[in-house]
């Protein structure tokens, strides 16, 4: 069994490389189905690894380890298995949890060393007459983060240090991968902080202008704006929730653009097409505000005369179509492809980007911004987003 195991590890590592596809296929067509005993090892070892991925994807914690520990002496075949931090002992399972210092002790000598250590029954002291435990092996985990103890009841045998260094270093990708999903959660929280440095300090200046402008000749007016003003602030600057629902990101919108009509008067027309059936659908926080913020502030501010901004969102079957477009003063298509953000145009580039990351990075490479525009001829910005995504949720 421990040579299947092992031989079963190698194919972990490679489904994991392909999106586990293969397990998918292999879960759906269940364990009966399974005529050999290869095959039956196979499916065993990737039910066992999918067991033990999903808390160690929340990275090296005790909770984590206390979750995972017993899938991992599984892997392993080991007497007894300990997940180690840089420091001490996360969780242990199996028989010798009295040898919990020495683990942890050689635990630190190994990732000090950045290489896996072999110990013998000399090496682990032990005041039980009958202690079953005779060695050990201790891998340290990816980057040194902490260290794979797998205690054994014989001399350790070529085939358990073989499983512990490949269950470590599927272990190791697993808390990559982790670290990634944590990144990108800092990096989106980031963007949204650049969107929202991007949005204050013209907006709320010019807002606060136009208030001051009503103060006098129209108190009721400058009242109303003051309480928009405070709402779309409110909004813009909450500090929970990385999405939101369109419903939600209109209101905004709407309160938005009623402080720059106040500014524009009659120069800034609006026009509004939604459909009812996509107000609940889920989109990243502040997605759909800096294109209208855009549109009022670089296409339509410039353009003599009268300018018209168009939100339009309607059903399309799985997804919803979004397109905010104005007939402004346009640009160049080059310049969104240059990486220059030191001209007139570039909070509106960094907008579109990070508008434009955030959808693909949350719905997928086929989900970004899509822009239409040329000088004088307005700008169009399009995206898609589906009704419904795995994880996406506004709450």
């Amino acid at each position: 069994m421990a040579a299947n195991l092992v031989a079963g590890l190698i194919v972990v590592v490679l489904v994991c490389a392909l999106g586990g596809a293969v397990y998918a296929v292999i879960r759906h067509r269940g364990r009966r189905a399974i005529a050999t005993a290869a095959q039956r090892a196979t499916y065993d070892v990737l039910h066992i690894a999918e067991l033990a991925a999903e808390p160690l994807r929340n990275g090296l914690t005790e909770v984590a380890a206390g979750k995972a520990i017993r899938h991992l002496r599984t892997l392993t075949g080991a007497a007894g298995i300990a997940v180690t931090d840089a420091r001490r002992v996360l969780a242990f399972d199996g028989i010798g949890e009295h040898h919990r210092d020495h683990a942890a002790a050689a635990a630190v000598k190994a990732v000090a060393a950045g290489r896996p250590t072999v110990l013998s029954g000399r090496d682990l002291p032990c005041d039980l007459v009958d202690c079953p435990i005779r060695g050990a092996v201790v891998v340290p985990l990816a980057q040194r983060e902490g260290a794979l103890v797998a205690l054994s009841d014989g001399p350790p045998a070529p085939g358990l240090v073989q499983a512990t260094a490949e269950t470590a270093r599927w272990v190791g990708t697993q808390l990559a991968l982790a670290e990634l999903d944590t990144s990108r959660a800092r990096l989106a929280r980031a963007e949204v902080r650049a969107l929202r440095a991007q949005i204050s300090p013209h907006f709320i200046y010019n807002a606060l202008t136009a208030i001051a402008s009503f103060v006098r000749t129209d108190p009721e007016l400058a009242r109303e704006l003051i309480l928009e003003f405070a709402e779309f602030t409110r909004y813009s600057f909450r500090a929970h929730g990385e999405f939101t629902t369109l419903a939600e990101e209109l209101r905004s919108i709407d309160r938005y653009l009623t402080i720059e009509r106040a500014r524009f008067g009659e120069r800034l027309q609006v026009r509004l097409q939604i459909a009812p059936e996509v107000l609940p659908v889920t989109l990243p926080f502040l997605c759909l505000q800096p294109l209208v913020e855009n549109a009022v502030r670089h296409g339509l501010s410039r353009k003599p005369g009268m300018g018209t901004v168009s939100i339009v969102a309607r059903d399309a079957g799985a997804e919803c179509h979004i397109t905010v477009e104005d007939d402004g003063v346009g640009m160049d298509p080059a310049a969104l492809l240059t990486a220059d953000d030191t001209g007139a145009d570039a909070g509106q580039h960094v907008g579109l980007r990070n508008v434009d990351d955030r959808l693909r990075s949350v719905f997928g490479d086929g989900f970004g911004v899509v822009v239409e525009t040329a000088p004088d001829a307005g700008t169009k910005v399009s995206m898609r987003v589906p009704k419904f995504h795995p994880g996406v949720s506004s709450h």
